[in-house]
């Protein structure tokens, strides 16, 4: 998933913001799906774009903090469902006074 969100620490990132990346990962029994082709044998991935989304929109200093917010909202909604969650969030292009692709951190349950 792609977002432009206003996450950082210096001053102008809450102002100008960034390019990120989520990648969310999800270890979960969808057997009933496989069978049915039903989608309420398994999780939406719409509504988990949109979790992402709704996280995303609300400026943090660390991606450390979003990806963790992340994880737990989409816990919160799907957790009985879900035997192993992974969030990744990759900032692209980090003001870090160099070339640098992207920043990422990865929080797992």
């Amino acid at each position: 998933m792609q977002f432009h969100s206003l996450h950082g620490v210096l001053p102008c990132e809450g102002i100008i913001g960034n390019d990120y990346e989520i990648n969310v990962e999800m270890d979960v029994n969808c057997m009933m799906a496989e069978e049915n082709d039903d989608l309420s044998g398994t999780i939406n991935y719409a509504d988990v774009y949109n979790i992402v989304k709704q996280e995303m929109s609300q400026p943090s200093k660390l991606i450390e903090h979003v990806a963790a917010r992340i994880k737990k909202s989409i816990m919160s909604t799907y957790g009985d469902q879900i035997k192993k969650l992974s969030v990744e969030v990759r900032k692209k292009r980090p003001p870090v006074g160099g070339v640098v692709d992207y920043a990422s951190v990865t929080v797992t349950n």
